[in-house]
């Protein structure tokens, strides 16, 4: 997915993605990332919890705001 972010950045649309794996977010330099400390398969973090999932969400879009990178990597709390 960081990969797509490039192709889609370069087209003129912002993107921004939610991290586990914060290596990969570091290597491929994706244009805005959000690292969340969730087990694989849940990067909005454990089920039956709208409340942070939101948070989750929110915190990603809030990254579309951002413009001084690529390679943003923020973590989320």
């Amino acid at each position: 997915m960081s990969a797509l972010g490039h192709y889609l950045e370069e087209e003129g649309i912002a993107t921004t993605i939610v991290s586990l794996i914060r290596v990969h977010s570091e290597k491929v330099r994706a244009p805005r990332n959000l690292w969340v400390p969730y087990e694989l398969g849940r990067p909005l973090g454990p089920p039956n919890n709208p409340a942070l999932q939101k948070q989750v969400l929110q915190a990603a879009l809030d990254l579309l705001e951002r413009n001084d990178g690529p390679g943003i990597i923020e973590d989320f709390d």
